[in-house]
């Protein structure tokens, strides 16, 4: 069964990334703490029923993780206590309007705007370390290309906890003024 991805362009592809561009998307997120457990768990329960209309929401790939971070050096990264904030987005048949409403006061609708993110694509678990490395050679790649970045990468996650780590698509993100 195919899990539905969001459709970008490319825009162009070096070595190390690729330049997409995203259209907007509606997405439900919330953040944790300490920790994705309790995050995950919050975004399951609404596509599982969890919304005003106890509608059941398709899965789509990727779920995306972002750590409020101030960045110290031009690819170094300290988190911060914030925490993470974690989304699913929602199957393109919705829109902001048409989408379920939340039931959980800790998840909320977002509408994620159109924009060029440079993506590096790795393999193996979506661990924190595997993340932080594949994101200090996007954001070196980027700035030897003289490629502006805005905001913080994002994690986005493709596969299931069963899936083998030599198999598994993870991809390490970050918006672009391209």
């Amino acid at each position: 069964m195919a899990i539905e991805e969001p459709k970008y362009s490319v825009l162009s592809v070096s070595d190390t990334y690729e330049i997409r561009r995203y259209d907007d998307r509606v997405a439900v997120e919330t953040q944790q703490a300490d920790g994705e457990n309790g995050a995950f768990s919050r975004l399951f329960k609404y596509i599982s029923g969890a919304n005003e209309q106890s509608s059941k929401v398709a899965m789509t790939v990727p779920v995306t993780q972002s750590v409020k971070i101030s960045m110290t050096a031009p690819v170094t990264q300290e988190a911060q206590a914030d925490g993470v904030t974690m989304r699913f987005f929602l199957p393109a048949n919705y829109n902001f309007e048409t989408a379920p409403i939340p039931t959980d006061p800790k998840v909320r609708l977002v509408l994620v705007k159109g924009a060029d993110y440079a993506v590096h694509k790795y393999s193996g678990r979506s661990t924190d370390q595997n993340f932080n490395k594949a994101s200090k050679l996007l954001l070196e790649a980027l700035e030897k290309d003289g490629v502006s970045t805005k905001g913080i990468p994002i994690k986005a996650t493709y596969n299931g906890p069963f899936t083998p780590f030599f198999a598994r698509r993870n991809e390490a993100m970050i918006e672009v003024k391209y």
